[in-house]
């Protein structure tokens, strides 16, 4: 199946919206795919995101919509490095591995 677009789910008051907006939008490009940004949709991550034992769930959220309309989660929240630092090339790998 052939990847339309990237989807982030985000919120502009997340620490770490802007970080993962500027990265999903440099590996659609690079990619030659659409991005499109989503501000606090609960409905979609609802019906497509990841949740926790309660059923809520975390932003920001990255997703893959395939050119068939089916869409997948890609990742959930920023990885940490090993001093508790945000990773983002943890999560730019996490990102290209499951477009690959």
């Amino acid at each position: 199946m052939k990847v339309k677009k990237i989807i982030l789910v985000g919120a502009k008051w997340a620490p770490f919206h802007e970080k993962m907006k500027k990265l999903c939008e440099k590996i659609a490009e690079e990619k030659n795919i659409e991005f499109e940004e989503k501000i606090e949709d609960w409905m979609f991550l609802k019906r497509y995101g990841e949740k926790d034992e309660l059923g809520g769930t975390d932003i920001p959220q990255v997703f893959v919509e395939y050119e068939n309309g089916e869409i997948e989660h890609l990742l959930t929240k920023v990885p940490l490095s090993s001093d508790g630092s945000p990773n983002y090339d943890a999560a730019r790998d996490k990102i290209i591995s499951k477009l690959e």
